[in-house]
């Protein structure tokens, strides 16, 4: 194995760590110095810049006509979104989820995926299809920062203010805080950039099937920004924005990436009978899951970190045993959608009204 492989691994891992730092640290302070809650930082600003290689790579690949890469790509980053980076995250620290994320952007995202699911029925994404979509980011962007400055009260209070002079008290604060998430966006894209050449050498190297790289290995590379973002801000206590940061980031994938792929491909962007019996079902699985399991108290505890990191081994599992040809595959297959899947659906529905109930009587009582 070459060198340059594990060099490109290891520079590309050290970029994103500095990039993620420096991201989320620009972010939080001006969040604060502007008031805009963290929560819409990090479902815009962070969000869709940490998306910036998934828009990078499907773009370029719908342009060159690679539409398996532009769609394999999107569903791959949004699927490993939910289970590895709020699995991990969440195993960090439980990470308590807001109720705008549950009553309003989560149900937005689950329906941002219904559409995209629905305009790839016939087979392709055509121009429109990429119009609609893109379409509806602009929208749902321009209502968050009209809602959030709306909500902004002029007057502060003394702790604020405290606050923001603590922050920042420097006069070009916010340029400079803009600078931070500049510069944090650039390493983490040439980090993931470098991370993904490497892994994908490295895939080469060990002998996996090009439809495993492309399933995995690019979608899990393009999403390692998000990766490094929400475990940063997990870490360092900044928990709406990392949880803001993936619904956000699953959002752009599915409006943004996809709808400029549709708008600047040549021809329409081809949809493979596969992505759209199974990869997009599995997508909207993971996306509709997210509901009860935010709602069971508004937070994602430890447990429920583990049993998305175990879906998603048992997903990635799956595609290597098919992709080789293992007859076990089927079987594998059968198993979890006829038992496990529906028992831990159950499970979680059972949690989700156990809370609902429980909140429903504290309200009643106060």
């Amino acid at each position: 194995m070459s060198i340059l492989m594990f060099v490109y691994l290891i520079g590309g891992f050290i970029l994103l760590v500095i990039g993620a730092e420096v991201l989320v640290r620009g972010a939080a302070r001006l969040a604060a110095r502007f008031g805009i809650s963290p929560l819409i930082i990090g479902l815009t600003v962070v969000a869709f810049g940490t998306s910036a290689p998934e828009m990078a790579v499907s773009t370029q690949s719908a342009f060159l006509g690679q539409g398996d890469i532009a769609i394999g790509n999107v569903i791959g980053s949004n699927i490993f979104n939910v289970l590895i980076v709020l699995g991990l995250s969440a195993l960090i620290i439980p990470l308590i989820v807001s109720r705008q994320l549950v009553r309003f952007d989560v149900p937005i995202m689950i329906a941002a995926g219904f559409l995209a699911w629905f305009l790839a029925m016939d087979g392709s994404y055509s121009r429109f299809d990429g119009f609609i979509l893109f379409a509806c980011i602009i929208s749902y962007t321009g209502y968050l920062i009209y809602s959030s400055l709306k909500t902004w009260s002029a007057e502060t209070t003394a702790a604020d203010e405290e606050f923001s002079a603590e922050v920042n008290p420097h006069r070009f604060a916010s340029l400079i805080n803009a600078a931070y998430i500049l510069a944090g966006l650039a390493l983490l894209v040439v980090g993931s950039n470098l991370l993904v050449s490497g892994a994908v050498s490295l895939a080469q190297a060990l002998g996996l099937s090009e439809l495993v790289i492309g399933l995995t290995i690019i979608a899990v590379g393009t999403s390692l920004p998000e990766l490094a973002t929400s475990l940063m801000a997990a870490w360092k206590g900044e928990r709406d924005m990392a949880v803001g940061n993936i619904i956000g980031s699953n959002l752009f994938n599915l409006l943004a990436v996809l709808g400029l792929a549709g708008l600047v491909s040549p021809e329409k962007i081809p949809v493979a009978s596969n992505a759209i019996l199974f990869d997009f079902p599995v997508m909207m699985a993971v996306m509709v899951a997210c509901l009860p399991i935010f709602f069971s108290g508004y937070r994602i505890n430890r447990w429920e970190g583990a049993l998305f990191l175990g879906y998603y081994v048992a997903y990635t599992s799956y595609l290597i045993m098919k992709s080789n040809g293992e007859p076990f595959a089927s079987t594998f297959a059968h198993a979890m959608i006829g038992y496990v899947v529906p028992l831990t659906a159950i499970t979680l529905l059972v949690i989700a009204t156990r809370a609902w109930r429980t909140q429903r009587g504290l309200s009643v009582d106060t």
